[in-house]
């Protein structure tokens, strides 16, 4: 394993120097760091975001930089971030690193998924333009969703965007038999736990047995550093193409 060590950190940002430039990371690797805070073993991922020259590069983490220093030992794990994927991901909370945060264990895989993939070749996509029936009728009837397309619900604050959301996930589980991946970028810590008692109830997320849940949650909230809302979104979209595909 290809290893560096850490020369300056400011906040967010760590640059890390490496021993020649033929071990230089490739941008969007995943480097990682085993220390310790006040006596806990803690594991600090970075995403290698540029070269500085001099054999330095320039990262991002993905949680809180508290008790780096400089000279620490900096592991390149030789690839980018990568989330576990498959049905064992349903009823389960992680963050952007893949990690479970629902405390209910380790996490059923067996295969993981790397958050930066290439997009599908045209020639595998479907051209047929289909309507998504969500079951909202006043959206089915004045802005029907096309099937595969990208849409976006603007509002200011509670006026009903996670309700709308939660009620399509909802509709997509029962009327159409399909799962759905929720990413909560910036979400409040409060809202997302509302998030996962209300799907709970509504039986999207079934705490006797999660391997009948229609959804997973992946969260970047807004306590943590601006790496891990940047990246939660493609960790939930890494997950959600193991269904697609």
């Amino acid at each position: 394993m290809n290893k560096g060590n850490i020369v300056q950190v400011i906040g967010p940002v760590v640059d890390v120097e490496f021993s020649d430039t033929k071990s230089l990371p490739k941008i969007y690797s995943a480097l990682e760091i085993e220390y310790e805070v006040n006596g806990n073993p803690t594991k600090l991922t970075l995403e290698v975001q540029q070269h500085l020259g001099e054999n330095w590069v320039r990262s991002i983490a993905m949680s809180s930089t508290e008790g780096l220093k400089r000279g620490m030992s900096v592991n390149d794990t030789g690839g980018p971030i990568s989330v576990p994927v498959g049905e064992g991901v349903l009823g389960r909370l992680f963050n952007v690193t893949g990690e479970a945060v629902d405390n209910r264990g380790p996490v059923k895989f067996t295969k993981r998924y790397p958050i930066h993939r290439p997009a599908p070749e045209l020639t595998e996509q479907d051209t047929k333009i289909q309507i998504l029936e969500t079951g909202i009728k006043v959206i089915d009837l004045i802005c029907p969703f096309s099937k595969g397309g990208k849409v976006g619900a603007f509002g200011g604050a509670g006026v009903g965007k996670t309700v709308v959301i939660m009620e399509l996930i909802n509709n997509i589980a029962k009327g159409h038999g399909g799962v759905s991946m929720f990413a909560g970028v910036g979400e409040r810590t409060r809202e997302g736990n509302d998030l996962y008692k209300e799907m709970s109830e509504a039986g999207v997320i079934d705490q006797k047995d999660l391997s009948k849940s229609k959804v997973g949650m992946v969260f970047g909230q807004m306590n943590e550093p601006p790496g891990a809302r940047l990246r939660v979104g493609l960790s939930a979209l890494a997950m959600t193409e193991f269904f697609r595909d």
